[in-house]
């Protein structure tokens, strides 16, 4: 009875972890999706919400809390033009720009990697909604289908359907490797260069360092499978 008591205890504390999980990779997607709008600034200024960035290491410099509200979402919308959309020299934030591949097909935009992660996706009975017009490989778009498949993960520990959960487990872990993985440092580290405003420069960091933690917690719990 204890031993099974024990087993109850550690798949609630899965569950517990996936939906941290999906809270992260959520907050991200926002981030990468759009400008920063007034509610998300003040969640981010919220200052219990400062103090889980603290706990992970990350310190947001002065230029987060000087100056009106309206100010700061205004330069954080320049800052996120001038980063990712343009005009002039920026950093696009898709898959097929920053993944170096051996046959050559990269480094631009609907590259071999955009058809890819679409099939990737669609091949876990998950859809792009019918209104998104943007490209398929998108970073935020990539970082909501590893929310999607935790959210199915935590519901199979939930269900104590250890079955499901390691089948979502297995598809992280394939997808980070074939894609997170091998394009998503590389680009953190351009936005970490190239990043004016501290907030921005230390999202890429927290990306970075996420998606490198994701991996090892995938194949670490998978390993022992």
């Amino acid at each position: 009875m204890r031993g099974e008591l024990v087993e109850e205890a550690d798949k609630n504390s899965k569950a517990e972890n996936s939906l941290g999980l999906i809270n992260i990779y959520s907050f991200l997607a926002t981030i990468y999706n759009e400008e920063i709008t007034a509610p998300v600034l003040r969640q981010i200024r919220n200052p219990r919400f400062l103090e889980a960035l603290s706990s992970v290491g990350v310190q947001l410099d002065d230029d987060m809390f000087k100056g009106s509200e309206d100010r700061l979402v205004e330069d954080l919308a320049v800052e996120y033009a001038r980063l990712f959309l343009g005009p002039g020299k920026h950093i696009p934030p898709y898959e097929s720009v920053h993944h170096e591949r051996t046959d050559g097909d990269w480094g631009s935009l609907w590259g071999a990697d955009t058809v890819a992660v679409k099939k990737f996706i669609e091949s876990t009975g998950l859809e792009y909604r019918s209104e998104y017009d943007g490209l398929p490989d998108h970073i935020g778009v990539e970082l909501e289908f590893m929310k999607e498949v935790t959210r199915r993960e935590a519901q199979a520990w939930e269900e104590k359907d250890e079955d499901g959960a390691d089948c979502c487990l297995k598809i992280k872990k394939k997808f980070i490797e074939e894609h997170l993985a091998r394009w998503i440092p590389v680009f953190c580290d351009k936005v970490i260069a190239a990043a004016n405003l501290s907030f921005y420069r230390e999202i890429a960091a927290i990306t970075k360092s996420f998606i490198e933690f994701e991996r090892k917690e995938t194949d670490r719990y998978l390993s022992r499978v």
